[in-house]
């Protein structure tokens, strides 16, 4: 009894019932309309066979007289399914014909009868004794009164069939409504339940589930893609957030050590030149904790989309020639050649900023990686369009990226030097992926040099979607 009233509150079931019941009335007008056409074509026939036959008639008296009419009415009067034949004298005595008698009042008055009148035929073996029918009524020169009629018990049953057949094929066709009806309802009423049951498991804290998706690529499948989409992206926002939870726990634990000790050292020592080593080191440990924060309320408001209101059209060959122009001197000072193969007129739509401090980002990874490099270290900066896509590219020559780890490091604090030897967040490329996905892009790792496994060197690829023209 639960399960039904559940049925029936859903907006499905309702819908249903809705559209059943504007078929039954479109049905019930149909059958009605097409019974009262069917009654409307059979009497438009009946009365021209009658006026035919009543024409007929009177030439045959206009050519032979009453005893040819006699003739031609007994002989027609004995036919199969006759139809009603009446010669009537002035005073409406029946004279002739198929007829017992007739309802007083017809035979008196000419042309067609305006309602069906009650007549009664010779004796009849079970049948009733009174029938109805509509007539032509006559008069001729000497005052004799012809009749010519049609028993309506024929098309009276007529319609009779035909309204029980639409009927019955109308009874069946609200039946199969029915059960298709109470068919869909069951089955949205299932779906909704698997639904609901994967939506307790989420908020009960499993975000790893997933609403569950059929073949039918309905309103339901679709919702739950959408659905589906928006959980896994929740996933991996809070899986995102559990890391940067731990990773800062574990990484800004030492820096911050490090503060408190030489904030100690100061104190301990009288000596001018030793506080003021230490208040210098304690301000460089500060601006790096103030840049680790930086870009870690930078990846959360990109990951939270509210730059994206922010976007137009850029020029992404010239905010890449001029970041590579801007970190020449600094390449330059490391030991590497930074080249350039940049493709004019590229636009994308984006954020000008962003890009250029993702393109910043991949740079300042190069040439950190990429020094003392064997082979001479060099970055080459990339730009081309191929495949409908916009391909941005920073290739170093140094040590990359192992394809088993290239997955991890885009995540935040994970850096491949363990020993923290070398400057940096482990946010760079974190911010990165970050901005590409706001873009609808991707950020792609491969290496340079697979033919140099002591040297890959790395290639890291902003793909952008080409604008639509």
């Amino acid at each position: 009894m639960q399960r039904s009233r559940l049925m029936f509150r859903s907006t499905a079931v309702r819908l249903s019932a809705l559209y059943i019941l504007l078929f039954a009335l479109c049905a019930a007008f149909l059958v009605f309309y097409v019974t009262a056409m069917s009654e409307r074509l059979l009497s438009q026939q009946t009365q021209q066979a009658v006026q035919e036959e009543v024409t007929d008639i009177q030439r045959s008296y206009e050519r032979g007289g009453i005893n040819l009419l006699l003739r031609i009415m007994e002989r027609r009067a004995r036919q199969p399914g006759a139809n009603l034949y009446v010669i009537a004298a002035p005073n409406g005595e029946i004279l002739a014909g198929n007829v017992s008698s007739v309802q007083p009042g017809v035979l008196e008055e000419e042309g067609w009868t305006d309602v069906p009148f009650r007549y009664e035929p010779f004796a009849e073996m079970g049948g009733p004794r009174f029938h109805l029918a509509t007539a032509n009524v006559v008069k001729l020169d000497n005052g004799l009164r012809i009749m010519v009629g049609r028993d309506l018990g024929d098309p009276g049953r007529f319609r009779g069939i035909v309204r029980r057949a639409l009927m019955v094929a109308l009874a069946i066709m609200g039946l199969g409504a029915l059960v298709i009806w109470f068919g869909i309802g069951r089955n949205a009423l299932k779906r909704i339940d698997r639904m609901s049951a994967a939506s307790q498991k989420i908020m009960a804290g499993d975000l790893s589930q997933r609403l569950p998706v059929g073949r039918s690529g309905d309103e339901f499948d679709r919702l739950s893609d959408s659905l589906n989409a928006m959980l896994g992206r929740i996933e991996r926002l809070n899986e995102g957030l559990r890391q940067v939870s731990d990773n800062i726990a574990h990484d800004l634990k030492t820096p911050l050590t490090r503060l408190r000790n030489k904030a100690a050292d100061a104190l301990d020592d009288n000596r001018e030149d030793i506080r003021r080593n230490a208040l210098e080191g304690i301000i460089g440990e500060s601006d790096q904790l103030i840049r680790t924060f930086n870009a870690l309320l930078m990846i959360s408001r990109v990951e939270a989309g509210s730059i994206a209101a922010e976007m137009s059209e850029v020029d992404l060959s010239a905010i890449s020639a001029d970041s590579a122009e801007l970190y020449e001197p600094a390449a330059e000072e490391a030991g590497l050649a930074l080249t350039t193969e940049i493709e004019p007129g590229l636009i994308v739509n984006g954020n000008r900023e962003l890009i250029g401090q993702a393109i910043f980002n991949l740079l300042d990874n190069a040439i950190k990686y990429a020094a003392g490099s064997p082979d001479g270290p060099r970055i080459t900066v990339k730009l081309a369009r191929s495949d409908g896509l916009i391909r941005l590219s920073v290739c170093d020559n140094g040590t990359g990226i192992p394809p088993e780890k290239r997955k991890e490091v885009v995540k935040r604090f994970v850096r491949l030097d363990e020993s923290r030897s070398k400057p940096g967040t482990g946010l760079g490329l974190s911010l990165v992926e970050a901005v590409m996905e706001l873009h609808g892009g991707a950020l792609e790792l491969s290496a340079t040099q697979d033919d140099k496994p002591q040297a890959p060197g790395l290639t890291a690829t902003m793909v952008f979607p080409a604008p639509k023209l």
